[in-house]
């Protein structure tokens, strides 16, 4: 009898065990931080969970959709906020001796490597910054850290070296939402230069309707990349409005590609900034379809194309635009 009951205690020690081991929670310490302060957990679609702070502590007991699991923790209005990799352990948040964003995380192998890439690359300038993220990208093919930075730089690097990166991922890696934006890259981007021919696509405009570049087709054109949460972009629109009104009578058009994800947002900024032209948007953001074709890895970004359908410029805007207008239409 002792013997059946040590066995049912040892299996109930480990069956607890392995449950703890195998479920998330997150236990956190901050500093300074108001009584009722409310914390959330936010993906990139929407909100996941949320916590109030008490005597500078809190804690999450949240089922993951996945794990790993990439989200943002943050106050109401981002004052503080640190992007995290979960996992479905115990995991804790220590900010007591640091500011939000430095907080020391534990309990996750994913946010462990990503710590140790943004200590190494925090100070470094851009093109350091991006060897050191490449390289970590290649020795660390199934992470899905990795997948991540690569579907983010993937326009940057270009097909050849994306493709050359993604072809040494695991299967696992290969088949995770990073995975899947770096294969529709690979497959859709043609990357034209000035002197090429234009890529044609499709895409719905503000009303839902499908409409293709080539619709335009015999007016010289400007291909427009933006987003209404682009500052440079927004800053830039009156200055297009104004050169839109000179030459649109002369054949001019603009054709617009939204890397909006809210369709709210994409309308609000049409109508403040009275954008008078075509505008389309999938609301995918940089996975914008147009955005892969084209090798978009900035915006705001444009290709001027003539009634020939062969690229004459890029980029071009305020007076130099304006330049280039007159050139081709005078």
């Amino acid at each position: 009898m002792k013997r059946i009951l040590f066995g049912i205690i040892t299996l109930l020690v480990i069956s607890c065990n392995e449950e703890t081991k195998g479920q998330f929670y997150l236990i956190g310490k901050t500093n300074n931080l108001e009584n009722g302060t409310t914390l959330y957990l936010s993906d990139k679609k929407e909100l996941i969970d949320s916590a109030v702070i008490e005597n500078n502590s809190f804690r999450f007991d949240t089922k993951l959709p996945k794990s790993p699991f990439q989200v943002i923790l943050r106050t109401k209005r981002y004052l503080h906020y640190r992007y995290l990799w979960l996992e479905n352990n115990p995991m804790t948040f220590d900010a007591t001796k640091s500011d939000f964003r430095n907080a020391i995380v534990t309990g996750s192998t994913e946010e462990n490597l990503s710590q140790i890439l943004n200590k190494e690359t925090q100070s470094l300038p851009r093109d350091e910054r991006l060897k050191k993220d490449m390289e970590f990208v290649r020795m660390n093919p199934n992470s899905v850290h990795s997948a991540y930075i690569l579907s983010v730089y993937s326009t940057t690097w270009g097909k050849e070296k994306t493709k050359e990166l993604f072809d040494n991922f695991s299967t696992k890696n290969k088949n995770t939402e990073y995975g899947k934006s770096i294969v529709k890259y690979i497959k859709l981007n043609k990357n034209p230069n000035i002197g090429e021919n234009y890529v044609d696509f499709e895409m719905e405009d503000t009303n839902g309707k499908i409409k293709k570049l080539s619709d335009l087709k015999g007016k010289l054109v400007l291909l427009e990349f933006w987003s209404s949460n682009c500052g440079p972009c927004r800053k830039e629109n009156p200055n297009l409005v104004k050169t839109y009104e000179k030459f649109k009578h002369k054949g001019f058009e603009v054709f617009a590609v939204s890397q909006d994800t809210k369709k709210e947002s994409w309308l609000n900024a049409i109508e403040k900034d009275k954008l008078p032209w075509l505008q389309v948007s999938d609301l995918k953001g940089r996975d914008n379809s147009a955005s892969l074709i084209y090798g978009i890895n900035g915006i705001p970004d444009n290709f001027l194309i003539d009634p020939k359908g062969i690229i004459v410029g890029r980029n071009l805007r305020g007076e130099r635009l304006n330049e280039k207008l007159n050139e081709l239409l005078n």
